[in-house]
């Protein structure tokens, strides 16, 4: 025990004295404000089902615990960007006089024990006040959430197999593909699938407090428990016993030969793309954004999950991810090498050009991964071009202006959505607001013009800036420079030594 208060005080300690600690107390507050806001937002839904569901031919908690395989499932998605695994955390104390064993088993331990896997409780507990009360009393609210909180460590350890594999190979990502695919299968291919009724029983056995339900959940939990256990302890010993192959390999890679024709800009994109497909954390993050979207865009295509304002969202979150990732932290790779940068003539303003038409092209990948909802009519055509001309254009307006005030270099192997790498306030507040202000914007617009102009509207604005854009991305070049002093001070401070 005292070895798990030790490691927990360690990982508060390494947040408090990371160099971006200080400046990140609006992100922190941020933070805080939006684990306030999903709460609540989960016991104003939990409350909402409570209510919708009763009154049918079956009980409100069997319809809830129908859909308890979509619950993991969202739970799973929702973990891919942050949080990280135990083998990431394991290095610092291989020296140290600890058993290796003992050291992997606290750290499982300390992720069992996470409060996010507490956050699904402010959905359970308000619906299960309002259902289960009146039939089982209040032991049954109890077993219930114990039962359900469960199920979520089981998940946590099934991500942290997989992000461990993912890390290893990126061809692993095809295990959790392959696992939800069959069970989407199961599911919705049979007339009366049995996963339903698997779900309905295991609730059921939760709240009666069913000494075997919770053993079985148990042994799954100490399954998964030892099989990261022992594939962790096997990733450790290789990196200990690994030796380092001096031979020349020689690899045929891309070198972009197209890009030539268009001079520096050519240059430049050539250099982002390389950091995009050839940088490790870059790459990762670049897969992992991307199996999100295909998720997001498959349940909103072939499913009701999703509708109206939540529609919406993630059909807005599917276009405007890719540039929060990669340009809320604009310029701060390029301060590993901002001198070489500013040795040459508006070799800046190339460069955000270069960034700008990159990413402007990359949604396009965004716009073919909803083609399928298009064709089921879920999703019209004409929002999906609506979104892929204003985000470009407004949003993106928005986005470079942190090019200006970001004076912090990012170490090129630090992850983008680690725990320690929360982004300043500045770029949190327009990240926060590149989600709400087009959805405020598309809601106001709805009401005052109508659902049919809408669309038209979002485009003219879109058109405007991207049409307009050499000029405002040459203001942002120009409030730059007369910034170049600080902020290459802020670069040089902030390397890592």
């Amino acid at each position: 025990m005292n070895l798990f208060l030790e490691l927990r005080k360690h990982g508060k300690l390494a947040e408090k004295r990371h160099p971006m600690y200080e400046k990140s107390k609006f992100g922190k507050f941020w933070m805080y404000f939006m684990s306030v806001f999903w709460a609540a937002y989960l016991i104003f839904f939990g409350t909402t089902f409570a209510f919708a569901f009763d009154g049918g031919a079956r009980e409100a908690y069997h319809v809830m615990n129908s859909g308890l395989i979509f619950v993991l499932a969202l739970d799973f998605l929702m973990r891919l960007p942050f949080l990280k695994t135990p083998t990431q955390e394991v290095k610092p104390y291989l020296l140290l006089p600890v058993k290796r064993s003992r050291l992997i088993d606290f750290l499982l331990l300390r992720s069992g024990l996470n409060s996010f896997n507490l956050l699904w409780l402010f959905l359970f507990v308000p619906f299960a006040i309002i259902t289960v009360t009146k039939f089982y009393g209040v032991a049954g609210v109890l077993t219930y959430c114990i039962g359900i909180w469960l199920l979520i460590v089981f998940n946590n350890y099934w991500y942290l197999l997989c992000r461990t594999l993912m890390d290893e190979r990126i061809w692993w990502f095809l295990l959790p593909v392959a696992v939800y695919g069959g069970i989407a299968a199961a599911l919705f291919i049979p007339d009366n699938s049995p996963i339903f009724a698997f779900s309905v029983n295991l609730g059921e056995g939760f709240i009666t407090g069913n000494i075997l339900t919770f053993i079985g959940v148990l042994v799954a939990i100490a399954i998964m428990w030892f099989i990261n256990r022992s594939i962790m302890q096997r990733l450790v010993y290789n990196e200990l016993n690994k030796v380092e192959d001096t031979t020349v390999q020689v690899k045929t890679v891309s070198e972009y030969k197209f890009l030539d024709r268009y001079g520096e800009i050519g240059e430049y994109i050539r250099l982002e793309l390389k950091l995009l497909l050839r940088n490790k954390v870059c790459k990762k993050s670049l897969y992992n954004i991307t199996a999100v979207v295909l998720a997001f865009s498959l349940i909103i295509s072939f499913s009701d999950l999703y509708e109206g304002g939540a529609r919406d969202f993630f059909v807005l979150y599917n276009y405007i991810i890719f540039g929060i990732l990669f340009l809320s932290p604009l310029m701060s790779y390029e301060g590993n090498y901002i001198d070489g940068l500013m040795s040459r003539k508006e070799s800046i303003y190339s460069l955000l050009r270069a960034k700008y038409i990159l990413y402007s092209l990359g949604l396009i990948v965004p716009f073919i991964l909803m083609i399928p909802g298009m064709v089921t009519g879920r999703v019209s055509v004409l929002q999906c071009i609506s979104w892929l001309v204003f985000v470009p254009g407004c949003v993106y307006f928005c986005m470079f202006q942190l090019a200006v005030y970001n004076n912090k270099t990012l170490n090129l192997n630090a992850k983008m959505t680690g725990r320690q790498n929360v982004g300043t306030g500045l770029q949190n507040l327009i990240s926060a607001g590149a989600f709400g202000v087009p959805l405020l914007l598309m809601f106001g617009l709805k009401v005052i013009v109508g659902k049919e102009a809408t669309p038209w509207i979002l485009i003219g604005i879109g058109l405007i800036f991207i049409l307009t854009s050499r000029w405002w991305l040459r203001n942002v070049y120009h409030r730059f420079m007369k910034r170049r002093y600080k902020n290459m001070e802020g670069f040089h401070d902030s390397r890592q030594k």
